[in-house]
């Protein structure tokens, strides 16, 4: 007896104090590494897609507004680590970024390929071998910025200037109306040809080349996505609509399922995103997963040799659209897409005209009702969620029908389709900032009615 309670005390004693320093050493080394990462791929891919565009950032904006306000401990990390932009040529295109981040390993290094923008590195990664030279995309359109007027104006200029949430940061809004652009306003260091980072508005966007791949009859939402070992494996049972509704039942560790070994630490799709068990029968739990986006996506990779995304992109004018990979070339198309609010106005467009585009249908023609019909199990909150889309329904105020892109750091490209309205928002929104892009939709709604 008395041995069992000695085992039992042994058991609830301190970790000691050794074994916790040496932890705390291990937490902190790999959270430069990642704030490394991090640092590496964003002004890698920044000033990188910038230039694709034909506009221009520096070091200085991206610090200021992609490296300002990110989540902890990063954010204590990333301003003090020396990087290098290489060019060979100085007047030409970004090869690569490096970070250093410790005085025994290699730098973290972000390499760059004009059409597939940035791919991060892994951690203490060698060099690449390098990417074959492509010629950079069409120039800009050069087209004028198109000024709101009147109440329109006014609620707009209302979005860029924080009043939707304290402590948000606007880079630009765009409302735009039976595909005319009513009026696009832009934060200084942002302009119609700079790209951000979408965030998880890729996911939206992952969900509309699946679309396209189902159009194409290449593929099926109700087809198993693949997952598993064999049919003895209940994974195998996960379909494409299953992981496009966030209902695969697979666990997460993290609610929204973070995946920074794979955003910023150089892991692949397929180390990080394929494996997690199962814990629910598939369909009946809504979690939030990045890993489920990325299994939708990977499930019709074999499409994609012919049907690349910036095909895709490229017949919608998205020119200024790049979807990056990992360094194994995988689309993480559940963050790591860089956009402009035009392009991402564009994408709303083809939404609201049925899947047709110039004549041409890029999406079956109940694609949008699929993707915005809340029939898989929902999230808790103020939205609703259908297959990669947000959903307005339990908005007041707002017509039930509208349906969202919505991505971190405050990416919303808002679709309502009774009002043939595409209203996009981008910003740099620090943590525990929230831009309200409900009353927002309101307040614009409002305004075009006057």
């Amino acid at each position: 007896m008395i041995r069992h309670l000695i085992a039992a005390a042994a058991l609830l004693a301190p970790v000691p104090a050794l074994a916790q320093s040496q932890q705390e050493a291990l937490d902190a080394r790999y959270d430069r590494a990642l704030a490394a990462g991090y640092k590496a791929l964003f002004l890698c891919s920044a000033i990188a897609n910038a230039e694709r565009a034909g506009a221009n950032r520096t070091p200085e904006s991206v610090m200021q507004w992609e490296l300002t306000g990110i989540q902890a401990p990063l954010d204590g990390i990333v301003g003090e680590l020396p990087y290098e932009i290489r060019r060979p040529d100085p007047e030409g295109q970004i090869e690569q970024v490096s970070v250093k981040w410790a005085d025994d390993v290699l730098p973290r290094i972000a390499d760059h390929d004009s059409q597939r923008g940035c791919r991060l590195l892994p951690i203490a990664g060698m060099q690449p071998p390098a990417r074959a030279t492509r010629p950079q995309s069409p120039p800009p359109s050069n087209a004028a910025v198109a000024p709101a007027a009147g109440v329109l104006a006014t609620a707009m200029s209302a979005g860029l200037a924080g009043d939707y949430g304290e402590g948000t940061r606007t880079t630009a809004v765009l409302v735009q109306r039976d595909g005319r652009v009513l009026g696009e306003l832009y934060a200084e260091d942002f302009g119609p040809d700079v790209p951000q980072r979408t965030w998880s508005v890729a996911k939206s966007i992952a969900a509309t080349v699946i679309g396209a791949a189902v159009q194409r009859g290449e593929a099926e939402i109700g087809d198993s996505a693949g997952l598993g070992h064999g049919f003895t494996d209940g994974r195998s049972q996960i379909t494409v609509d299953h992981l496009l509704r966030m209902a695969s039942g697979r666990y997460s560790d993290t609610p929204g399922n973070r995946t920074d070994p794979l955003y910023f630490g150089g892991a692949t799709v397929g180390e990080r995103a394929a494996t997690w068990p199962l814990i629910h029968a598939p369909g009946t739990v809504y979690r939030y997963a990045n890993n489920d986006t990325l299994m939708a996506v990977k499930a019709i990779e074999d499409t994609f040799e012919q049907h690349p995304p910036a095909e895709f992109f490229a017949r919608l004018g998205m020119y200024d659209t790049v979807a990056e990979t990992d360094w194994q070339g995988n689309y993480i198309l559940s963050s790591q897409v860089w956009s402009t609010a035009r392009d991402l106005a564009a994408l709303g467009q083809l939404y609201l005209d049925g899947g047709v585009w110039n004549g041409e249908r890029l999406l079956p023609e109940d694609w949008a009702a699929y993707v915005s019909s809340p029939s898989g199990p929902q999230p808790d909150g103020d939205f609703g969620y259908g297959a990669g889309f947000w959903l307005f329904n339990k908005s007041e105020g707002v017509p039930t029908d509208t349906f969202a892109a919505m991505g971190n750091r405050g990416q919303y490209v808002v679709i309502v389709p009774s009002r043939e309205v595409v209203i996009v928002r981008r910003g740099e929104d620090p943590p525990g900032s929230r831009f309200d892009i409900a009353a927002f939709t309101r307040d614009v709604l409002a305004a075009l009615d006057n």
